[in-house]
């Protein structure tokens, strides 16, 4: 796929300076003279990216448990908190690291029904029915493992429940570039502990989605103040019919 993708829905709003830096105090260190590198990121990206707005205007604000899958530090949470969103959440994630960091901001702020917990999700996935989150995580995979997560990932969508997927995708133009380029980088730097592997195209991705049994939307730009190539996918699974 080459080209610009259509816009069905303007884009989300990153968070403002006060509620991102307030989430970011979560992750500062136990001493003043600690390393304070995770607290500025979480800061900058929330501050930057419209990510996790975007994800909870998608997201029905109702009871049904959310799964994270490939959660990173757990911000996704700690926004949904914000929000007043109290169902449960579980956020899952390969980098232990990321994960510890996360789990002590979660202690740290007193978040309730909000756990973290070391998972590579190309395993078997902890079963789970409600909404879902698949966020920047898939060009990870290779496409055939993109398929599986996103099977497994749909089969724990519950009836009237929502799978929310940003990933970067296969456009062809400057933006799609950049964010190759960052990925790597990102990957050599040692920030993420994989390398990217595959970029779908958002043709491959609905078929992936409406084969598993969901109604999938057009995706739309998700791409804030940032530089990356960024689309959000919603599908949703219909419900029960009474």
């Amino acid at each position: 796929m080459t080209g610009a993708l259509p816009t069905a829905h303007p884009p989300a709003s990153s968070l403002d300076t006060a509620e991102a830096t307030a989430i970011a105090r979560a992750f500062l260190p136990e001493r003043s003279w600690g390393n304070r590198s995770t607290y500025y990121y979480v800061r900058a990206k929330l501050g930057s990216d419209p990510l996790y707005n975007g994800v909870l205007q998608a997201l029905p604000d109702d009871h049904l448990p959310l799964l994270d899958l490939g959660c990173g530090l757990g911000l996704l949470g700690h926004v949904a908190r914000l929000r007043g969103r109290m169902q449960p959440y579980l956020g899952v994630d390969l980098d232990a690291g990321k994960i510890d960091r996360g789990a002590r901001a979660v202690r740290r702020a007193e978040l309730h029904a909000l756990d973290l917990r070391h998972l590579d999700i190309q395993q078997p996935l902890p079963r789970h029915s409600g909404h879902v989150a698949v966020l920047d995580v898939l060009h990870y995979l290779d496409a055939h493992a993109q398929a599986s997560l996103l099977q497994a990932a749909a089969a724990r969508v519950a009836p009237g429940g929502t799978l929310v997927l940003r990933s970067p995708l296969d456009t062809g133009d400057g933006r799609d570039r950049a964010t190759r380029l960052t990925d790597r980088l990102g990957w050599l730097s040692g920030w993420m502990r994989t390398r990217p592997r595959h970029y779908p195209t958002a043709g491959a991705l609905q078929r992936l989605l409406d084969k598993a049994g969901l109604v999938a939307e057009a995706p739309r730009a998700l791409h804030g103040r940032t530089p990356f190539n960024s689309w959000l996918l919603v599908a949703r699974r219909p419900p029960v019919a009474r």
